[in-house]
């Protein structure tokens, strides 16, 4: 079996990481311009990266998936919270353990900064990505609304 290993987004990483991000995207049926691209990267390699950050799941020096998370306040709580906002596993790695890796990963990332709550959403009909969630987290009865565009 091919070792995975959970390691933090490099400024290399920029070609593999726009490969897993538009998988992700594509997934979700939707695409986004350059320039969010170019943002969304230099976030997550900047300065305030401790705040919004990615890992990638590497096997044979390859990443084959990625975790966007980000800490934020809570009125609910005196600690900050983890949003995990993009996860993605490459095709060809489903079902291998690389996700449950990548959530356990922002797990540990969110118990080291203070933050023992992480929370996501997903679609739901994203039937596969749902039977992981189910195993490694609890879902709640709350309803997403946004403002419309």
């Amino acid at each position: 079996m091919t070792q995975t290993i959970i390691r933090p987004l490099r400024s290399s990483d920029r070609p593999a990481w726009e490969t897993l991000w538009t998988g992700y995207l594509t997934f979700y049926k939707t695409s986004l311009p350059s320039n969010i691209y170019d943002t969304t990267f230099a976030r997550l390699i900047g300065e305030d990266s401790q705040d919004y950050s990615c890992l990638l799941a590497v096997q044979d020096d390859q990443p084959v998936g990625l975790a966007h998370y980000l800490f934020h306040r809570h009125c609910w709580r005196v600690e900050n919270v983890c949003y995990l906002q993009d996860l993605f596993a490459a095709p060809h790695v489903r079902g291998t353990g690389v996700g449950r890796q990548l959530i356990e990963a922002v797990y540990a990332a969110a118990d080291a900064a203070g933050a023992p709550n992480v929370y996501w959403m997903t679609q739901q009909d994203n039937h596969t990505g749902r039977q992981l969630y189910d195993r490694v987290g609890s879902l709640t009865d709350f309803i997403k609304y946004q403002r419309p565009t």
